[in-house]
């Protein structure tokens, strides 16, 4: 989950590492660390033909996975084995301030940073290189931040296409049979555990926290409803005052809103409707770069972290898509329900084995340096988001249907103020 991050120091770009043994020997601990800090036990993958025929041809290719969980790059490690080529990995530029330790096992994996608060001409023009020289595929997780939710999409940002089309355009006047491709990479996780006794625990422990005695005599999903509701209930009390009326969406909705456009007239001259995912990143490239030149006098600097605190709130509210649990009540959606519910409670992300992750290689997509104009979207990222969005429908099949043993499980509406759950 991103949080706010403020360094003491002017970002400076850190590229990645190019020699090839150090991601070899590297990969050997990855499943280790899939197991122990993130509770993935086993690995899949499917269709890597696609990707290694176009590796093998010398051609650029972009990888563009959805981003659901933080080991999103970890699982497509295996991909590098399949294909014998290792990747190089766009990443956001914090994971390299945090120690020296991860920064130097970041670029041996072959990540470079990119500095997502502004224009960040030097990870873009890496990227067009990369693309260019043809030798290793790049991935970049096109939803921007993790989403959370793995059967749902977020909006893409068009920083995938920017740099594939540039590079197709160096590539068109080298006049060569090489291409660019956009590939895109669904990332499926299903967990294969007992998810009454997993949740439950969760549940436990949040139930705990806000004081109360553990729901037990509740079944599982009724319990889900009613913690999510009080923690809802919670955060409009402290921001708005009072709970308010309408659906559990609309009110997420009003919540973020209300965070989010006080601080867009006064940074951006307005109120947005784009994405949350975007507006929060419009707003952090405002507000943050006196914070990080340390051209701020202290009470400036106070009132600027507090606004990054209610951005990061707004980002974890719109991470609860409507009707999540109630369209479709799977073990896999319980599990990040609950999970999210956790994380923005206590901070914690501890993992939840035994998860099974499936990476399933896609149709590539064909770029070209001129885009088509006569669409008003651009045709590369809306094949993208196609073609992502069918493939994770189709993984879905594959998740635990919940059944519950109780006659009557409750259902969203039957709680006062709750017709939708996240």
């Amino acid at each position: 989950m991103t949080s706010v991050v403020v360094t003491d120091s002017d970002y400076k770009f850190v590229p990645p590492h190019t020699n090839k043994l150090w991601p070899k020997f590297l990969s050997w601990f990855v499943p280790g660390i899939l197991r122990r800090n993130y509770g993935v036990t086993e690995l899949e993958y499917r269709g890597a033909e696609k990707l290694k025929s176009l590796v093998d041809a010398g051609h650029g290719v972009l990888m563009a996975p959805n981003h659901s969980r933080m080991c999103d790059a970890f699982v497509l490690d295996g991909l590098s084995a399949a294909i014998r080529r290792p990747s190089y990995v766009m990443a956001s530029s914090h994971l390299f301030r945090q120690s020296r330790f991860q920064s130097f096992l970041l670029r041996r994996l072959g990540a470079f940073s990119i500095y997502r608060e502004g224009v960040d001409r030097k990870a873009v023009q890496q990227g067009i290189d990369i693309l260019v020289e043809g030798d290793r595929p790049l991935v970049i997780f096109p939803e921007g931040t993790v989403s959370q939710a793995n059967e749902r999409l977020k909006a893409l940002m068009d920083g995938v296409s920017f740099i594939a089309r540039s590079a197709a355009r160096k590539v068109e006047r080298q006049e060569t049979d090489q291409k660019v491709f956009v590939v895109p990479i669904a990332i499926r996780y299903l967990f294969q555990g007992d998810i009454e006794e997993t949740a439950g625990k969760i549940l436990t422990d949040i139930e705990l926290r806000l004081s109360w005695a553990p729901q037990h005599h509740l079944p599982l999903i009724e319990r889900i409803y009613k913690v999510g509701f009080a923690l809802l209930s919670l955060k409009e009390m402290e921001f708005l005052g009072a709970t308010q009326k309408g659906t559990h969406h609309q009110r997420l909705e009003n919540l973020i809103d209300h965070l989010l456009h006080p601080l867009e007239r006064e940074w951006l001259g307005g109120e947005r409707r784009d994405s949350v995912i975007a507006r929060v990143k419009e707003l952090r490239k405002a507000i943050l770069p006196d914070m990080v030149n340390k051209s701020l006098d202290d009470t400036e600097q106070e009132r600027r972290f507090k606004q990054l605190k209610d951005i990061e709130m707004a980002q974890k509210l719109c991470l609860y898509p409507p009707n999540y649990i109630a369209d479709k009540p799977t073990a896999d959606r319980i599990l990040e329900t609950v999970e999210r519910f956790w994380e923005h409670l206590s901070g914690d992300e501890s993992p939840h084995p035994p998860l099974k992750a499936v990476i399933e290689v896609c149709d590539p997509i064909e770029v070209r340096g001129k885009r088509d104009k006569s669409s008003p979207e651009d045709p590369v990222m809306k094949q993208l988001a196609t073609s992502l969005n069918e493939k994770i429908a189709e993984l879905s099949t594959e998740s635990q249907r919940y059944t519950s043993d109780e006659p009557d499980v409750m259902t969203a509406s039957s709680i006062p103020g709750v017709t939708h759950v996240g």
